[in-house]
């Protein structure tokens, strides 16, 4: 009756030592519905703008432009020095320059967002090492006192034994060789 009232104690002192895992959340999915309608078009066309096919296509843009202009029976509506060819792609520099600089904001706060979710991750993490580690300093403690109680159990055997492998040897010491009845 003694060891269920231990064991139970023993499971309530288990029970106590659980705890609850918050739920970890996904940054990207977060950041991404925070995003309003310009800043997605906005990083979409920063994404084109630092790709392969923008530049081809901007080298391409160019080489038709000069071309059209150079063929001298067409129209020239910019000539040599291509003053209108140059004030195009200086005002697309500007914008597109713009445009980057504005993802690479919108980056640097994921990245910012990132950080403090890495930090909270890690001030999760200790807490959980740390209730890990006193859950097993725990039952450390009460594997201890499991094997306290069988070695006093086991000393107590040995003792009863010994015992009764004294009685029988006493009765056969004994005048008549067998117990009386």
């Amino acid at each position: 009756m003694a060891i269920n009232r231990e064991i139970e104690d023993i499971a309530r002192d288990l029970i106590r030592h659980q705890h609850d895992h918050p739920p970890v959340r996904d940054l990207n999915r977060d950041v991404d519905r925070k995003l309003s309608t310009a800043d997605r078009i906005g990083s979409d066309f920063a994404r084109l703008v630092g790709s392969w096919i923008f530049v081809l296509a901007q080298v391409g843009l160019m080489v038709v432009w000069v071309v059209l202009n150079a063929i001298g029976s067409l129209a020239h509506w910019d000539s040599y020095p291509y003053h209108l060819l140059n004030f195009v792609l200086s005002l697309e520099a500007a914008l597109w320059a713009s445009l980057v600089l504005m993802a690479l904001n919108r980056l640097y706060d994921r990245d910012r967002l990132r950080a403090q979710h890495d930090y909270e991750l890690d001030v999760k993490s200790e807490e959980e090492v740390k209730a890990l580690m006193n859950h097993l300093m725990h039952q450390d403690e009460i594997l201890l006192q499991i094997v306290n109680r069988l070695d006093r159990s086991d000393r107590e055997m040995k003792r009863l034994l010994r015992r009764l492998e004294t009685v029988p040897n006493a009765e056969a010491a004994r005048p008549g060789g067998s117990s009386p009845a």
